[in-house]
């Protein structure tokens, strides 16, 4: 295999492989302190039933919408720990927000939808997209998990970056 199909050290395309192809922490410690921010979302969907039960916070485990994005804001300070390489960011904000889309669009089978949105920023050598896709996973994780006992079909999706500046590569935007 070629070097740069293995992430050569200075090959920018997998910058956490060696030349060998072994998993590496990139050293951030030359790169310039920037302001840095993120945004993800995902979407939950479910039975209309169960987004009745959200709207009435007539589930069991209580507001869903409430615990699902302090799980998301906690998961995000945390990310370091769930995904190996991420260096541990000192963030100065993280916002994430569930919103219920009774009447959303669909596929068939489905009824109801959680739409997940997480901000995240921080002043630092490095960007924060994974601190914000992990707050949308785990906000979304949380969505299933408080209503699993009602649907277990629920279908987590939709889970990408939307947006993200600071840094070398400046800013994206993703349609």
């Amino acid at each position: 295999m070629a070097e740069a199909a293995r992430g050569a050290p200075d090959d920018p395309s997998l910058s956490h492989v060696d030349a060998a192809g072994r998993a590496r922490m990139v050293d951030v410690g030359d790169k310039d302190v920037s302001e840095r921010a993120a945004v993800a979302e995902g979407r939950v969907l479910m039975q209309a039933g169960t987004a009745a039960l959200i709207a009435d916070n007539a589930l069991r485990k209580g507001d869903l919408l409430a615990t699902a994005e302090l799980a998301g804001v906690m998961a995000a300070k945390r990310t370091h720990e769930l995904i190996p390489l991420c260096h541990p960011l000192a963030l100065s904000h993280v916002s994430v927000e569930c919103a219920l889309e009774a009447e959303a669009e669909t596929p068939p089978g489905f009824g109801g939808a959680v739409a997940i949105r997480a901000r995240v920023r921080c002043r630092g050598r490095t960007g924060v997209e994974m601190e914000a896709l992990t707050a949308v996973s785990v906000a979304a994780l949380t969505v299933y998990d408080m209503a699993k006992a009602v649907d277990r079909g629920m279908r987590i999706t939709d889970v990408r970056l939307r947006e993200k500046s600071g840094g070398r590569s400046g800013e994206i935007r993703l349609e």
